[in-house]
């Protein structure tokens, strides 16, 4: 999703109630992924590969396990995500903000349960001496229907420490009516 995909698009087409709602993510007493560590690959944490990594982390087939250790090495650990959308009902502006924990726990079964893969689009880089930004447009699937659940944009904050990227925060943002993916983040033909 990170790249994210809005929790309660996966959750709603799976046809399980909203478990995202403005404000801090609501994970259900009990559920907790056990993410290993990992040591993150080389070729995982350059400029140009780590947004590639992160989406290969979290994609994947119905019943396949999500390579969450992989996924936590490209982060901060204090890193955040932020996933913005409409309320269906009355159309407000949300926001669900997760720690990488709280992420996994929160779209672990429904990934593997679904099957859920999310691949970029196109993306641009704007950076300055040790910081970056990465937008990325984003097509997130199911796995088990094939059918496009959504699109829209992530925003990666990077950082360089001198030997690494490290991703400090993504924040996405749904495509809808009124608010397209830009062209210069579509592919080009």
């Amino acid at each position: 999703m990170r790249r994210r995909l809005t929790l309660c698009m996966v959750i709603c087409a799976a046809g399980l109630p909203a478990a995202v709602s403005s404000g801090a993510a609501q994970t259900k007493p009990g559920v907790h992924v056990e993410i290993p560590v990992v040591a993150a690959r080389p070729e995982d944490v350059t400029l140009e590969s780590i947004v590639k990594a992160d989406y290969e982390s979290i994609s994947g087939g119905v019943g396949v396990s999500r390579q969450w250790g992989r996924d936590q090495s490209l982060y901060d650990p204090h890193a955040r995500f932020v996933g913005l959308g409409t309320d269906p009902q009355s159309g407000a502006i949300t926001s669900s903000s997760f720690n990488e924990q709280e992420y996994a726990d929160e779209s672990d079964a429904v990934f593997v349960r679904e099957g859920y893969t999310e691949r970029e689009l196109a993306h641009s880089i704007h950076r300055f001496g040790n910081v970056a930004t990465v937008l990325s447009s984003y097509e997130g699937k199911s796995s088990l229907t094939g059918k496009v659940l959504s699109r829209g944009v992530n925003i990666y904050q990077l950082y360089f420490d001198g030997k690494r990227w490290w991703i400090l925060s993504i924040v996405w943002d749904d495509e809808r009516p009124g608010n397209p993916i830009p062209p210069e983040l579509l592919p080009k033909n």
